[in-house]
Formats: structure tokens, sequence, C-alpha cells
């Protein structure tokens, strides 16, 4: 297995952030959920200053690494999400607890084999919807549950009204393919745009926020649970060293936000699960204490075991 993968930039930063309450709301108001923008900001700094802004690079990793931190943060487990925050990025949460319950010898010895098996640790999360196999930049599964979380990531740096309509066709396509396999699964699409769309395209612009509502299913014929928009900005004007990127959600709507889509995401999961799984995100979105373990056998209990390394 090689030392760095796509996402090994992103490990610092993501290490030394906590993955802190998201909520803001109280007990019995509406569910306020709260990104951290400032992470996103520092996680697309780093393509930006290697030169990175490729938009299906590293730059577009930036942005996946962000939203899995995101789910983690709302409570899901470490290993249920994907891509996970160290290597190997795809893992199912059954195989890290079994190797963490294997002797102390025999698991030091399978645990290097297991992250070589690509077929079992891949790079990527690829998935099979109702007519192919997609490749999915963030995903919640477990063997005993199946896909519960399927998100699509997009970035778009320039020539906006050019490629708009190509994003536009590839997102309808894999929100049909998806949701035909995995009626339940929250499927959602997240689109970051640089923000000199705002000045130099405004037509493509409009069209962006036109685009990102008519995705959504609001009449049961297949679109995605929620989609999401953000704005980036940085200074090319900058010596590359000293460019900061920071996120614009001012100029979004409030109804394409990251916060609603987030919000929506996690709320789609939880409305088609029994109130056994995912007992923290309920606690922390509800405001609440349950009593309620997940069951047994399908966790360990839920502690966040996470150990493979």
């Amino acid at each position: 297995m090689s030392k760095e993968d796509a996402f090994s930039a992103f490990d610092a930063a993501l290490a030394t952030t906590p993955t802190s309450d998201p909520w803001l709301h109280a007990e019995d108001e509406v569910p306020r959920y709260g990104p951290d923008y400032d992470l996103l900001g520092r996680l697309l700094t780093y393509p930006i200053r290697s030169g990175s802004v490729s938009e299906s690079g590293r730059f577009a990793k930036g942005i996946d690494a962000w939203l899995a931190h995101e789910l983690r943060r709302a409570g899901f487990l470490v290993d249920e999400v994907w891509p996970r925050a160290t290597r190997p990025r795809v893992l199912p949460r059954d195989l890290v607890l079994f190797v963490d319950k294997l002797p102390k010898g025999l698991s030091e010895q399978v645990r290097p084999h297991l992250e070589r098996i690509t077929t079992v640790a891949p790079s990527d999360a690829r998935v099979l919807g109702r007519a192919y196999y997609k490749q999915i930049d963030v995903c919640i599964a477990r063997w005993d549950r199946g896909p519960e979380l399927l998100l699509s990531t997009k970035a778009q740096v320039s020539s906006f009204g050019k490629n708009l309509p190509n994003r536009f066709e590839e997102a309808y396509g894999d929100a049909a393919n998806l949701r035909g396999r995995y009626p339940l699964a929250a499927t959602g699409f997240f689109f970051l745009q640089r923000d000199t769309i705002l000045t130099t395209e405004r037509e493509a612009w409009e069209r962006t926020k036109d685009m990102m509502s008519k995705l959504r299913d609001t009449d049961g014929r297949g679109g995605y649970t929620a989609t999401g928009l953000a704005l980036a900005h940085w200074d090319d004007a900058l010596p590359a060293e000293e460019r900061v990127v920071t996120v614009n959600v001012d100029d979004v709507p409030p109804a394409l936000r990251p916060d609603q889509f987030l919000d929506a995401m996690i709320h789609q999961v939880l409305d088609v699960t029994p109130v056994v799984h995912h007992p923290r995100v309920r606690e922390l979105r509800e405001r609440r204490d349950l009593a309620v373990p997940e069951p047994q056998g399908t966790t360990d209990d839920t502690e966040e075991t996470g150990t493979l390394r």
C-alpha cells in the first residue's frame, strides 16, 4: 500500500479538528445544523496552494473529506462513513471489529494484509445502481443495513456556462440510477463553484441555482433527497503560498445552503431506520438521551472503535 493517497494532504487537519456537536438548536426547537465552513476552507486551501485545482482531483477530494467529517460530527460511527479519516478510506466496519477482536499477535499480522487487498479495502466506494455501477464520493453503509447515504460531489472553478449542462445531465442520471435500486437511502448532490461565477457569468449562476432546485425529488419521480450548494473564494493575485480559501454561503439561497442539505440527508437516514439504529445521531439531533443501545452483534455496543490504522 502506498504511503499516501488523494486524501493524505487533509489527514493532519482532520486529525486536529474535533468532531464537535454540530447542532445549534436547543431541546424542542427546530433542528439547525451548523457546518464547519472554516474547516472546508482550510481543506481546500491545500490544493490551491499546491496548484492542484483540478475539478476532479485533490480539490474535489477536499470537499469529500469535509462532508465525511460533518457526518462524523453528526454522530455516525467513524468506520461506517466513507471516506474514512485514515487509510484505508473504504473498509466495512464489520471487518474493523473482527480484526480488533483477534488475539493481539494475530491482529497485528492480519492488519497489513487486509489493507493491501483492494477488493476488501478499496480506495473508492463503488455501488451498483439500477442500471450501472456508480462511484460514490461519500457513503454510509454496513453489511447488515446496506447503503444508507449516497452522496455525489462536484466542483466547478471555471467555464461555468459551458460545462453546466453536462453536470446537470450526469447528476440527473445518477439520481435515477441510485434511487432506482435504493429508494430508502438518502441520496444527495453537493456542488461547489468558485465565486467568480457571480461576476463573470451571472447567467450561469442563475442556471446553477435553478438546476440544483430541479434535481430534488419534489414530485416522487426519482430526484435527490437533497441538494447543496456553496461558493469558494481565493485571490489569484496573491503568491500561491499565501492564498487562502474562504467559503461563501451568503449568496446561496437558504434552501440550497449546506446546513439544510446536511440536515435533510441526516433526517432521511434516521426516518427510515428503527430507533435502535444510530442512537448517538438521534440524541444529538433531538437533544435528548435515548435508552436504546444499538442491537448487540451488529456493533461493539455504541463505541466508536475504528482502531484500524
